[in-house]
């Protein structure tokens, strides 16, 4: 493999920083713009719900205990009936949802058991934080009284209700700049270093050194100026001799007149 000199590739890079800048620059502008024109802002509505002790059951702790660990159990159970389609479509009804199906809400839904409780969290997104926060409180009262229903069992209580979010939790503005920002400056420091590497063209008496192995003797200093006055003497000469050339022509104008003149005189006389 090629021995790189650290050196030079600093050098590199530091001449072509403008242009590194330049594709920084890029990507956090295509990264505002996606931000304020295409990215979907989504907010949570979340409430908690408790599955709690039945009423008229001593209150000692092993009743507690066996509570609980029953608690946790229908937590998976209550789970899957927070996300039926017998939920979902009253809560669609309840709240008058146009457009929207039980399998599309319930896709939105996200149900979660707090570990080591018999708190179950449930979270609903949507772009509207207004509606999400319906739904979620919806959605847990008409659980609790489906619950009340199906088992006969007054052992679920609503926590905290959902309050409306005003930050939509998919979007980080500095988060996500930050990473277009990096993302840029790798690709094109990438780019450029893929250049450098495959750049063959000798740039210094040190590259003919190194790829020939052979010390440089001489060096002709100032190539290109002395190339300029080479240029600029041959145009000092070529302007003399036009300059002789017009000479010669105004002479022979002037001795051509001059005869002229003689030969009208001598016939005039």
């Amino acid at each position: 493999m090629e021995e790189i000199n650290l050196k030079d590739l600093f050098n590199y890079y530091l001449k072509r920083l403008p242009i590194i800048l330049l594709v920084v620059v890029i990507f956090v502008g295509a990264g505002i713009f996606y931000i304020k024109k295409i990215q979907v802002p989504m907010y949570h509505g979340t409430t908690t719900i408790l599955l709690v002790q039945k009423s008229g059951e001593e209150d000692n702790s092993s009743s507690y205990q066996s509570e609980l660990s029953l608690n946790q159990k229908l937590v998976a159970t209550y789970s899957q009936i927070i996300k039926s389609r017998k939920v979902l479509d009253q809560v669609i009804n309840n709240l008058k949802l146009k457009n929207v199906t039980a399998n599309s809400l319930s896709s939105s839904i996200e149900v979660s058991g707090v570990t080591d409780t018999s708190i179950i969290k449930i979270t609903v997104s949507n772009k509207d934080n207004k509606k999400a926060v319906k739904i979620a409180n919806e959605v847990s009262n008409v659980f609790k009284n489906e619950v009340s229903a199906i088992y006969n069992l007054e052992n679920v209580s609503v926590i905290d209700e959902a309050i409306v979010e005003n930050n939509p939790y998919n979007i980080n503005t500095k988060k996500e700049l930050l990473v277009c920002g990096l993302i840029g400056l790798l690709l094109s420091s990438g780019i450029i270093f893929v250049i450098y590497y495959f750049d063959n063209t000798i740039k210094s008496k040190a590259d003919i050194e190194d790829s020939l192995g052979l010390p440089v003797l001489s060096e002709v200093p100032m190539a290109k100026k002395m190339s300029k006055s080479k240029k600029e003497s041959n145009n000092e000469i070529s302007s003399d001799k036009f300059n002789n050339i017009d000479k010669k022509i105004t002479n022979s104008r002037k001795t051509t007149t001059r005869k002229r003149t003689t030969t009208k005189s001598k016939g005039d006389k």
